[in-house]
């Protein structure tokens, strides 16, 4: 493995990724990490995940400067199949999934924050969804999770401002399920997942599938949506001078084309 590794003690994996800076999820890292669930899921002895980022971040997002190899809005809106598909196959693994995040979980890196069933945060993390900075918007179903998570208006206010919230915040507005000290992190997490090693994966897996009986059919046409105008608006004119504004680090100028 090129991104990831991963250890195993107590029927509980420790994915790490580990790309970095700042743990950007390429398109190859993706792919990765859909074989890193085809291990695990195939592994009986494992029974939870608990899944961070070394570093400084758990992910600050997306690979911006991969955005420039894609031409076409088609193959941009793939880009976001991909994420989502992974994300979705995520959020209904038979074996639940623990985010400890750290640092930031930003763009993307939310994305795969709450694809997983349960987050738990330092303090000080920061988490939001920063495309719209970019001239972008969401693609890897940000749009349709982060509002069953904070609500409409809250999820409204973190894509229109692009500023993300504190892991502290993230705990009161439902984003995230507890904040911790950084060194309290990965041991609470531990502690968190050997607590629920110790039910029955048969029962496990059930409450899983069930819980995803949620989603409604609205969901999925959002999700579907997402993936298409993530493509338009990426070819859109200031949809590239965000991208060239972030590569170039300055400031973008918007003019609605």
């Amino acid at each position: 493995m090129e991104f990831f590794t991963f250890s195993q003690e107590n029927h509980v994996a420790i994915v790490t990724i580990h790309r970095p800076p700042a743990n950007a999820l390429a398109s190859g890292l993706l792919e990765e990490l859909s074989k890193v669930l085809d291990q695990i899921e195939a592994n009986k002895e494992i029974r939870v995940v608990i899944l961070h980022g070394e570093g400084r971040f758990f992910s600050a997002g997306a690979d911006i400067k991969e955005f420039t190899t894609i031409k076409t809005e088609e193959d941009f809106g793939k880009l976001g199949q991909k994420g989502q598909d992974l994300f979705e196959r995520m959020e209904r693994f038979p074996k639940p999934i623990i985010a400890a995040i750290h640092g930031a979980a930003l763009g993307g890196g939310l994305e795969l924050a709450m694809a997983c069933h349960i987050r738990l945060v330092t303090e000080t993390a920061k988490l939001g969804l920063p495309e719209l900075q970019l001239g972008l918007v969401p693609g890897f179903a940000g749009t349709q999770r982060l509002p069953r998570y904070v609500g409409s208006a809250k999820a409204m206010e973190m894509l229109f401002t692009s500023e993300p919230i504190t892991g502290t915040e993230a705990v009161k507005w439902g984003l995230a399920n507890h904040a911790y000290a950084e060194e309290e992190l990965i041991p609470k997490a531990k502690e968190l997942a050997l607590k629920i090693a110790k039910k029955s994966p048969v029962s496990i897996a059930a409450a899983i599938e069930l819980l995803n009986y949620g989603k409604t059919d609205h969901f999925y046409k959002g999700v579907k949506r997402e993936s298409e105008l993530f493509g338009h608006v990426f070819k859109s004119k200031d949809g590239q001078e965000g991208i060239s504004a972030f590569i170039e680090k300055r400031e973008p100028n918007f003019t609605g084309e």
